[in-house]
């Protein structure tokens, strides 16, 4: 048996080890095979080990947040709180990615000169757009100078209203004080009220207190509950990429966020609340969440960025179909969100939204409009899940062949949260290797590939699962023969399961569903947290995913449960040896 010494010492090795032992791709299919009993019960005794090692003395949050608000962050929190309809970061530098791969990740998000130059013409351009809009205006100067009123008392009623909500937590006299002065200045200077108000309301949005997220360190080295501005933060920013609407300042300032019902309340709200005069259809807020986590999840940001399809696609390929593909994912993501469906419709599902291009596009009959909309998707339609979905098959492909190396892998590491480790150097691609030179089917030039040995081990567990979507083509259309030659979509993994076409793949991956649903725990975690996750974070993702298990594996338990966890609602002292949490000590 392994020792928990031997577990500590190398934890990321041996995380691996149970992964290569659960997907069955250890040990190599040459060697002499464990017996299935054998596998599961090593399985089960490096699972032991690794809980004593990092779960059962307990769990330690992270530190406290310091991180930029990104570009879709900075956009619809200037959107909020002006109350505009304008893209303010439409001109920001683009965000990259970092922690568990998405761009609110704290390891990435610093500032530069640049960042500092472009976030006062923004703040310009907003204010400008606000105040020429009779409706924001009204919001924004809430006091004027009149007979009875000082253009000092005017400004300092402006700034006790705006201060808050672009902070986004109580402001202190000081700070009040602070802007009334530069007020005084800028009048001074402006010798206009409106122009000098306007100055100071620039300089409150190019501050660090609203361009940042601020979280205070613990007053003790023990771990921290949050404040209940920093928790009325953290869930609107997680579910709304945006600043707390009016009910969760109301419910910080009572003291109530740390009440789990009241958590899960406000979850259940967040995730229905439309945007104000959007006139957008329910749950749009939580739209803005839906699009960057599947986005950046599934890879389909790359949708006419990276991916632009080639030869014989590209004249298949319009805006119209690219928007319908891209908005696919997003409004069925967040069906499951809204409506509180099983995560397992990620898998295989009977609806999808389709707009008229794309159903077109899919062969489905039906009247159709600019917007995607919900259907029933036809027993034969060949879709459901994202597997069936265009925007998934294409950033899964080249731009000119459909890959199964790229979709096989795709499903490993998206889907599964097992990815193959990297090819070998000096190994020539499928296009260029001289052994594929006879060989008619892609399927043939891919068998031909795997000759060569250092080719064959990582291809054996991609490409069958590719194959499971040969009958899409690179835009996804589905097809039944490539140039002549009847599409062969069998496939079968390592364990010897074999399955014929998507719908059996489908099966398959329903078979590991567990599986699935604690990639996806893992990555929704990340994202909610804004870094990386540790070793000790294992433990909240296994409890996560159990619980969401047990409760027929509900979208919105999920995103409970994340809320109510450890690490989202404390924060770790300034000891890093101080004290851990214990699951039964947390609210």
């Amino acid at each position: 048996m392994v020792k928990d010494y031997q577990i500590k010492n190398d934890l990321n090795h041996w995380t691996k080890i149970i992964q290569r032992l659960s997907d069955q791709t250890m040990p190599p299919e040459e060697s002499e095979q464990p017996t299935q009993e054998i596998r599961e019960e090593m399985i089960r005794s490096v699972n032991q080990s690794i809980q004593a090692v990092i779960c059962d003395d307990g769990i330690s949050p992270g530190r406290p947040v310091l991180r930029r608000l990104n570009r879709t962050e900075y956009a619809n929190t200037v959107r909020d709180l002006l109350g505009i309809h304008v893209n303010a970061a439409h001109a920001l530098p683009d965000d990259g990615a970092g922690g568990e791969g998405f761009d609110n990740a704290s390891e990435t998000l610093f500032i530069s000169p640049i960042h500092a130059e472009k976030y006062l013409d923004a703040a310009r351009e907003a204010l400008s757009h606000a105040l020429l809009d009779p409706s924001p205006r009204s919001r924004l100067l809430t006091s004027a100078p009149s007979e009875s009123i000082t253009p000092t008392t005017a400004a300092e009623q402006i700034l006790r209203q705006f201060l808050p909500r672009a902070f986004r937590r109580p402001v202190t006299e000081n700070e009040i004080a602070e802007y009334s002065g530069l007020f005084a200045v800028a009048l001074a200077q402006e010798e206009r009220f409106e122009p000098a108000i306007t100055l100071v309301l620039e300089a409150a949005m190019t501050s660090p207190k609203f361009l940042f997220h601020l979280e205070s360190p613990p007053a003790s080295e023990e771990p921290a509950k949050l404040s209940s501005y920093e928790m009325a933060n953290r869930i609107s920013y997680f579910l709304w990429n945006s600043m707390p609407d009016q009910t969760l300042f109301d419910l910080a300032n009572s003291n109530q966020l740390q009440n789990d019902t009241v958590l899960a309340e406000q979850v259940r709200r967040m995730l229905n609340s439309p945007i104000n005069n959007g006139g957008l259809r329910r749950g749009a807020k939580v739209r803005e969440f839906a699009a960057s986590f599947t986005e950046q999840w599934l890879g389909t940001r790359a949708l006419g960025r990276e991916f632009e399809p080639a030869a014989p696609y590209a004249s298949l390929y319009d805006s119209e179909l690219e928007g319908g593909m891209k908005y696919e994912p997003i409004f069925f993501f967040e069906d499951l969100l809204s409506d509180n469906r099983s995560i397992l419709n990620l898998i295989d599902s009977d609806f999808s939204y389709l707009n008229n291009r794309l159903a077109r596009h899919y062969q489905v009959a039906g009247e159709f409009r600019e917007q995607p909309k919900r259907i029933e998707l036809p027993a034969e339609s060949h879709r459901g899940g994202l597997l069936g979905m265009s925007a998934v098959l294409a950033v899964s492909s080249l731009p000119h062949r459909t890959s199964p190396v790229i979709r096989g892998k795709w499903i490993l590491e998206t889907l599964l949260g097992t990815p193959p480790p990297p090819p070998p150097p000096n190994v020539p691609d499928l296009d260029s290797d001289s052994n594929m030179v006879t060989a008619k089917s892609l399927r043939e030039r891919l068998e031909a590939h795997r000759d060569n040995p250092n080719c064959s081990s990582c291809h054996a567990s991609l490409d069958p699962l590719g194959f499971g979507l040969e009958n899409y083509d690179v835009l996804g259309r589905w097809r039944s023969e490539e140039n002549g030659n009847l599409i062969d979509a069998t496939g079968s993994l390592p364990d010897g399961t074999k399955f014929d076409g998507v719908e059996e793949l489908k099966q398959v991956l329903l078979e590991r569903k567990d599986q699935f649903v604690r990639h996806l725990t893992t990555k929704m975690l990340g994202y909610a947290l804004g870094r990386g996750l540790t070793a000790e974070d294992r433990c909240v993702v296994d409890e996560i995913a159990q619980k969401v298990r047990q409760d027929d594996y509900k979208m919105q338990t999920l995103v409970i449960e994340i809320v109510q966890s450890v690490p989202f609602r404390y924060k770790m002292g300034s000891d890093p040896n101080a004290s851990v949490i214990t699951t039964a000590s947390a609210p």
